[in-house]
């Protein structure tokens, strides 16, 4: 499967764009910038670093570097042989900064001259010129739209064959036509009543959900997790390149390219520091995506918080949605007690899980597959109307980032949760309640939210 997919790689990433003159080059290198400034893209270390690589490449010819396996080992760190089809990282990336340039394109300026995109099935960059070309000499054109379809012939509706008319009365006939046609319209009456219901109860599943949100002034809190990531600091870098002349000059080589020291060497701590720009997980931002978007559709301000930046006092001050669970201290510290709280002991679960406290002990612990991916993987929401912080408390995470996003994604799709809430008591809308999910992964991607348990007082 590694094959195939890499020569088709191959093949999309060595075709021959546009030539570009170095004029055109700057406006497009102006353009990344702005992109990997705006807030789509600010969070993530890792989308900014594959966007920079992957168009830094095209605009210098090297797109014999736009493969898979190559950024995988230039960008991601990963070994020369590594196995692709296990290992989907950059696959995965690629998706996310897709997800991210549309996010950002949607708000764009309206003087943006050039988009850059990443089509699907390919690493290398396309320049769509939104203005005219920016040199006469080296024109960059729009690909053609495709012609539009040729209008359908419309054929001849076939003759309706005669027949003798029935031994039967008018009246009686007209009578037939009359029931008939009420009977069809009021199907159709009842199929609209039935969509209506179903789409006004997934509606009214969102908005009693996050009522006590939508009902207040404040704006909302999200707190985003955020782990402690280390990196080697700039003097390991210069020691380094002391021997090796020409070597980690800039960011850009330092961020994207793996240091090779000896296995061997020792290093001091002083060698590693802490390096704050890092430590997102892909899921906790997918879902921290979806709930922003559905406050947006509602009206509702939220103010963005990540890793220590949230406090207490802010808790205190505004209804809150914390994401992540073993990550983020305000999870583990409020939820701890609850009905269904994570744990990571060293008995019987050797991996992180979700116990039920209570006469059942149930237990859901993530199943992992080679390399020690999760192939399944389980997440909780909790929703606290009346929390220690004297404000609505809502918490998602999951023993791994595929079950905190099958959580987001839960509490932000109509659909599901509606569905979630079909056996709940009439006043869940008022109480406490917590729901527990199942998602099953597959090349890195969580499937939709399955719910499991759910819990209400």
């Amino acid at each position: 499967m590694d094959n195939s997919s890499e020569k088709s790689e191959t093949r999309a990433a060595l075709s021959t764009p546009p030539p570009l003159d170095q004029k055109a080059k700057q406006v497009i290198l102006h353009e990344l910038e702005r992109i990997l400034k705006s807030q789509p893209f600010r969070t993530t270390s890792r989308s900014r670093q594959f966007l920079s690589y992957v168009v830094h490449n095209c605009l210098d010819g090297h797109l014999e570097n736009l493969k898979e396996r190559t950024i995988g080992v230039e960008v991601f760190q990963r070994h020369p042989d590594y196995a692709t089809g296990d290992d989907p990282v950059v696959r995965v990336n690629a998706g996310e900064v897709r997800r991210r340039l549309e996010q950002y394109y949607y708000a764009a300026p309206p003087d943006t001259p050039v988009r850059i995109e990443i089509p699907v099935g390919s690493y290398a960059p396309e320049f769509r010129w939104t203005t005219a070309p920016v040199s006469a000499t080296t024109p960059v054109e729009l690909p053609p739209l495709p012609p539009p379809p040729p209008p359908a012939a419309e054929e001849p509706l076939p003759p309706i064959p005669e027949t003798p008319n029935p031994p039967l009365p008018r009246k009686p006939r007209r009578w037939v036509w009359l029931a008939a046609s009420a009977g069809a319209v009021l199907l159709l009456a009842l199929l609209v009543l039935s969509f209506s219901l179903r789409q006004k109860q997934a509606d009214s599943a969102i908005d009693s959900f996050w009522a006590p949100v939508f009902n207040t002034q404040r704006p909302v809190l999200v707190c985003l997790s955020k782990s402690v990531v280390y990196r080697p600091t700039f003097d390991l870098y210069q020691k380094y390149a002391q021997t090796h002349p020409g070597t980690f000059q800039d960011e850009f080589k330092r961020l994207n390219e793996q240091l090779p020291l000896d296995p061997d060497e020792k290093l001091a701590w002083k060698d590693m520091e802490i390096y704050p720009e890092f430590g997102l997980a892909t899921g906790d931002v997918y879902a921290e995506g979806l709930i922003s978007t559905l406050l947006a559709q509602k009206g509702k301000p939220r103010d963005l918080r990540m890793g220590s930046n949230c406090s207490f006092e802010d808790l205190r001050d505004s209804p809150s949605v914390v994401i992540g669970a073993y990550d983020n201290r305000w999870t583990m510290q409020m939820a701890s007690n609850l009905h269904f709280a994570f744990q990571w002991d060293h008995g019987v679960q050797q991996f992180p899980h979700i116990r039920e406290n209570g006469p059942s002990g149930r237990f859901w612990a993530a199943e992992v597959g080679p390399h020690y991916r999760y192939s399944v993987d389980y997440g909780v929401v909790t929703r606290l109307v009346d929390s220690s912080t004297g404000q609505l408390l809502i918490s998602i995470g999951g023993l791994g980032t595929a079950g905190t996003q099958a959580a987001g994604e839960l509490i932000s799709n109509p659909d599901y949760l509606d569905q979630a809430m079909r056996g709940a008591p009439r006043d869940w809308a008022k109480r406490n309640l917590q729901v527990v999910v199942k998602t099953r992964v597959t090349d890195a991607t969580p499937g939709p939210p399955q719910v499991v348990a759910t819990y209400f007082w």
